[in-house]
């Protein structure tokens, strides 16, 4: 994760997930690979949006890389 950040500082980018590990709602990535460079914000954005959950959208500019976990709340989909 270091060389990615330092070969491209303060620029969003599509990684894939290896290994993590839970820490209460937290989700710690240890292990990820380079997908590619994402050089538009909006793009980066819409990549995010769109990823799968072994894929993240993540900027350099952060040491490591944290996903909060949320539950899903509500009855989408219930017919009543």
């Amino acid at each position: 994760m270091v060389k990615v950040r330092r070969l491209y500082p303060n620029q969003d980018v599509k990684r894939n997930i290896f290994d993590f590990y839970f820490e209460d709602d937290k989700k710690i990535v240890t292990d990820v690979a380079l997908i590619n460079i994402i050089e538009d914000p909006k793009l980066a954005t819409k990549e995010l949006l769109n990823s799968k959950s072994d894929t993240i959208v993540y900027h350099t500019g952060s040491e490591e890389i944290v996903i909060e976990m949320r539950k899903a709340i509500g009855l989408r989909g219930m017919r009543l």
